[in-house]
């Protein structure tokens, strides 16, 4: 069986298509890690701006000023010494953006003009505390990241979709005809998706992390999400995680999303006639949960948002509800994606084995 699995893996990975396919992710992640840090800019105040490293540099320092539990007292400090003050017919003081934590206090605790707007720490986030400090890389490559996965999802359902329907042309009758070619055969071309897919999940991951440590370092994952930026989606989970809390459930998100993609493009790759139809019926069932009338604010939410494609846009599932202990709803992904991998498996493997071969 082991050689039989290092068969199909070395089939899978191949195929000029995935070659090509999986360069342009790991293209993609580089790209946009490296365009959002050489695209930071930040402004001390003072004199001090840049951008790329001397921005990250700059935003860490006004950052540790204020770094720690944040408070009502922190809060007018911030106010006083980062937000810029406006008149009745000048710009809106929340769009001017001088460093990360000035557009973030100026997003919770601003008027338009750039003053107090009247709410304190507990009116906005509770009554927990929430620690403060440099989160904007972070959060910067938690939002390319999502993108990524999306492109990372076709890359898997350009990879599996062949797996079985790329040998129907031929290859089927050879393949059947043997002893082993409706068991032993078909679960090893199963078990192999399973493997490269977390295999190629794993590298998509290491190389976004990596260059976001090298860009960025370790500052910040101690850090609440909850006080940042309006450009950073991720800080709409109303939650009191720490940034490292948040990467974690994204990085588990993208495996349970990808094992969720390989299981029901299996399925597809068995019961189609070739390749093309299995990657545009996959691609198809990927979006389709996006494009249901059912808001976030709905109770069907809590079982749509379940489907891969919500494991890739993780801040919708991660906001559904906290379970006891501090636990996300948006666990309930790991067993989704053992039932859509486990039942895609077996579905798959059963519909080659019966394939009629002439």
């Amino acid at each position: 069986m082991k050689k039989l699995i290092g068969f199909e893996l070395r089939k899978l990975f191949s195929r000029r298509l995935t070659q090509a396919a999986f360069a342009l992710v790991l293209l993609i992640s580089a790209i946009l890690s490296f365009s959002t840090y050489q695209n930071k800019y930040a402004f001390d105040g003072v004199g001090r701006e840049g951008t790329g490293k001397e921005a990250v540099a700059i935003d860490k320092v006004v950052a540790e000023k204020y770094a720690g539990v944040l408070t009502d007292e922190k809060v007018q400090r911030m106010l006083a010494n980062l937000v810029p003050k406006t008149g009745k017919d000048e710009i809106n003081a929340l769009y001017i953006h001088h460093n990360a934590t000035q557009s973030a206090v100026s997003a919770l605790f601003a008027d338009r003009y750039g003053g107090w707007n009247g709410r304190t720490v507990a009116d906005v986030f509770g009554e927990g505390e929430v620690t403060i400090g440099y989160v904007d890389g972070w959060l910067g490559t938690s939002q390319n990241l999502v993108k990524v996965l999306v492109f990372f999802s076709l890359f898997l359902m350009v990879m599996t979709a062949p797996v079985f329907c790329g040998e129907y042309g031929g290859v089927d009758q050879i393949l059947l005809s043997a002893r082993y070619g409706r068991t032993k055969c078909a679960g090893a071309k199963a078990v192999a998706c399973i493997l490269a897919a977390m295999f190629t999940t794993a590298a998509v991951l290491a190389l976004n992390f990596a260059m976001a440590l090298a860009f960025y370092g370790g500052e910040g994952l101690d850090c609440s999400i909850l006080f940042a930026q309006l450009t950073y989606i991720e800080g709409g989970i109303p939650f009191n995680i720490t940034c490292g809390t948040m990467l974690a459930y994204q990085a588990l998100l993208a495996f349970t999303g990808a094992l969720g993609v390989v299981g029901i493009t299996l399925v597809l790759s068995a019961a189609c006639k070739n390749p093309m139809v299995a990657l545009a019926a996959s691609a198809v069932l990927y979006g389709l949960p996006v494009l249901l009338p059912v808001s976030e604010a709905s109770p069907l939410f809590r079982l749509v948002g379940l489907f891969p494609t919500y494991h890739a846009q993780f801040v919708s599932l991660m906001s559904v509800e906290q379970l006891g202990g501090g636990v996300l709803y948006a666990l309930w992904a790991v067993p989704v994606a053992a039932v859509l991998l486990a039942a895609g498996s077996v579905l798959s493997c059963g519909i080659f084995a019966k394939h009629q071969v002439s």
